[in-house]
Formats: C-alpha cells, sequence, structure tokens
C-alpha cells in the first residue's frame, strides 16, 4: 500500500472518530476515548514489542508516572492540561531511561523479568509513599480546566483533546516505523548479532526505543487520568502492562494498524462480555484465546494474509 493510501484511510479514521464526538451519545463518546487511550499505549508499545522484539511487563508503571505526574502538577502547582501532559511524558521519558537502562542489557525471557521486576518496584513506592501518591486511595480530584481557552470539562469537549493526541501519535509512529530508526529496530528484531556485526549500537536503539515507548505509556497515562479524574495504584500493576500486550496479539504484532484493531476488540469485547457476567476474565480470556490461536497473525495479520493470497490467485488466473 502507498503512503498516500495509507494517511488517506488513517484520515479517514481521524474523520469518523471526529464525527462520532459530534454526532455519537455520551456512552459512545466515552467508549470512543477508552479506544483512543488503548491504542496510543499499544502503538507505542508496539514499538518496543512488535518492532525490536523486546516484551515488556512494565509498561503499566510507565503508564502510573505519567498519570501520577499529571496528577501531582494538577492538583498541586497548575491546572493547566497540556502543562500536566508534558510532566507526564518527560517522567516516563525519566524513569524509562532509568529502568531501560538496566533492562536492554538482557533480551528475551531475561528482558521481561527486570521489567516486571522494576515495574513491581514502582508499584509498591506508589502504594506505600501515602503523603505524595495517596496510596491505595490514589489521587482523586483532579481538573481537566481548558486548553487556549477552550473548556474541556464535558466529556464531548475532552473527547476532541484525547483525538488530537491520537492523531498525533498515529503520525509519529508511522513515521518512526519507516525511518532508518524503525528500520533498525526491525533489523535488530530479526537478528540481533548481525546488526550488532554492521557496526550498530544495539543496545543504545533498544534503549532509545524503550524510552520513546515509554514517553507515548505516559501519554496515555496523563490522558487517562483526566479523563477518570483520578488515577490509582493498580495503573502500575502487571496486570495492566499486560493490556497492550494482548491487543498487539489480537491486532498483529507485525502491522502498524494492528494496536488499532486490537483496541476496537479488546475494549468493546470486555464491555459486552462484563454486561452479561460476574465470571467475565473466565469468557474473556477464553474468547482472546480463540482469537490469538485462530489467526496466528492477529486480526490485521490474517487480513493481510487473506489479500494478498487473493492478490497471487487473482494473477495465477490471469
Amino acid at each position: 500500500m502507498s503512503t498516500k493510501a495509507t494517511y488517506a484511510i488513517y484520515l479517514g479514521i481521524i474523520a469518523g472518530l471526529a464525527a462520532l464526538g459530534l454526532l455519537g451519545d455520551r456512552f459512545m463518546v466515552y467508549m470512543g476515548m477508552r479506544v483512543m487511550l488503548l491504542a496510543i499505549f499499544a502503538l507505542g508499545y508496539n514499538l518496543l514489542l512488535g518492532r525490536t522484539g523486546l516484551l515488556s511487563f512494565g509498561h503499566g508503571a510507565l503508564y502510573a508516572c505519567g498519570s501520577y505526574s499529571m496528577a501531582l502538577v494538577n492538583l498541586h502547582l497548575t491546572q493547566d492540561p497540556l502543562l500536566g501532559i508534558l510532566a507526564g511524558v518527560a517522567m516516563a521519558a525519566l524513569f524509562s531511561l532509568i529502568v531501560g537502562f538496566f533492562c536492554v542489557r538482557n533480551t528475551e525471557i531475561y528482558f521481561a523479568m527486570l521489567t516486571l521486576a522494576f515495574g513491581m518496584m514502582i508499584f509498591s513506592l506508589i502504594w506505600n509513599l501515602r503523603e505524595i501518591t495517596g496510596g491505595d486511595d490514589g489521587l482523586v480530584g483532579i481538573s481537566r480546566g481548558s486548553v487556549f481557552g477552550l473548556p474541556i470539562v464535558k466529556d464531548g469537549q475532552f473527547y476532541f483533546l484525547v483525538l488530537f493526541f491520537f492523531g498525533l501519535t498515529l503520525w509519529l509512529v508511522h513515521r518512526i516505523r519507516s525511518s532508518a530508526f524503525g528500520l533498525v529496530l526491525a533489523g535488530i528484531r530479526e537478528n540481533h548479532q548481525r546488526t550488532s556485526f554492521a557496526g550498530i549500537p544495539v543496545k543504545r536503539y533498544r534503549l532509545a526505543a524503550f524510552v520513546v515507548s515509554g514517553m507515548f505509556a505516559g501519554l496515555a497515562g496523563s490522558l487517562g487520568a483526566m479523563l477518570q479524574y483520578n488515577t490509582d495504584p493498580f495503573s502500575a500493576h502487571w496486570s495492566h502492562s499486560a493490556e497492550p500486550v494482548l491487543v498487539s496479539l489480537i491486532g498483529g504484532l507485525q502491522t502498524f494498524s494492528g494496536p488499532l484493531a486490537g483496541s476496537v476488540v479488546f475494549v468493546v469485547l470486555r464491555e459486552i462480555i462484563e454486561r452479561y457476567t460476574q465470571n467475565w476474565m473466565l469468557w474473556f480470556g477464553i474468547i482472546l484465546l480463540a482469537i490469538i490461536m485462530g489467526l496466528r497473525g492477529g486480526v490485521m495479520g490474517g487480513l493481510e494474509k487473506r489479500l494478498r493470497q487473493r492478490a497471487a490467485t487473482r494473477k495465477g488466473g490471469e
């Protein structure tokens, strides 16, 4: 698919989401924001897992760095949303740099376990520093205020701020994946030893990928705290870190659009199951397992494979 066609498709997605914000009811607007926030989280995460081949179980902690930094700035310094979001992204980047410095020296299961350990350390700190973080109660009373004089207090207004950052994330992640930096990350995923022999500092690129991915997690966390008007320590828990992993697997690890499709499936499916049963986690897990096992390349990966097969069949018929 050409670059122009790709941009046309994603402009169409943005236009459709804008129409949802203008015409949808309150519930649909809220669901749209949940999908976009999870997509921001997953798009950044997939730069690490899908593009670089590193599985992290500590991204929930980076999400929490963003949400708590945003909340602390909002409650104690200024209610300017953009400054709060900037603080959240900056703090997530700082923690990503520190955690990544120790983790990228290892690969595969060792990297995953180290990120899990650091993530649970941050969860424990948030839980125990009650004077700063509110402990198990979290931080409540976050206000949205206004952006450049435009109020974003109501969900219908805040929706378009989320949409702006979602569109920005789409553009940035697409640019990163198609850049020389993104191609090096793909080379590291395929064969990090050969990439190292070519004179490329593999550890530095892995660290850079981890920091960039963490910044998107911090952005999602900052916006998520504003959406819910609060934040709590369970946003740093390892179980929250599993969400972008599942979303990437559902949508397709090797595709740019995979996290988008996976976010829609994840949020909508969870919402539907929770309405019908208290044991939603059991049925949710069974359905997700069926999707992942049935579509090895994910929803978008399976779709792309079928489209290629159809194209090959047509050429063979000619």
